[in-house]
């Protein structure tokens, strides 16, 4: 294990900022190299496929607590929890779909009372937006 990057090189390496790093940082999701006496952190190469894993996985819509239970299981033979979590993020996925099919279905009623309404009897979105 090599610990040739500065905390810049590796971030650029990832694709990401410097404030990430130091973000997943306190987050628990990577660890810290010490600080020598030269003033320089010096990060392992491998830190940057920890990285693009967690922002592959962020962008799959794995929340950071839970990418952190999936690098814990990452070097072991968790196939069937890896797989369970993703089911579950399935779920969550389906869940907010339905939601947000229900508030487009809304908002385009809203839109045609629009359409069709009269300018004397004010905004229809407005109104349901401010009825109790």
């Amino acid at each position: 294990m090599t610990r040739d990057l500065t905390i810049g090189r590796m971030a650029r390496l990832a694709g990401v900022n410097v404030e990430t790093v130091r973000y997943y940082q306190r987050r628990g999701l990577l660890e810290e190299p010490k600080k020598p006496l030269d003033g320089y952190r010096r990060y392992p190469s491998e830190m940057v496929k920890h990285i693009r894993f967690i922002k592959r996985a962020q962008a799959l819509g794995f929340t950071l607590e839970e990418i952190s239970g999936l690098l814990r299981l990452e070097n072991s033979c968790a196939c069937a929890e890896t797989r369970a979590l993703a089911a579950h993020r399935i779920e969550l996925i389906d869940r907010k779909l339905k939601d947000l099919s229900a508030m487009r279905k809304s908002l385009a009623s809203l839109i045609r009372q629009c359409d069709a309404g009269e300018p004397a009897q004010g905004c229809p979105i407005i109104h349901t937006l401010v009825r109790d």
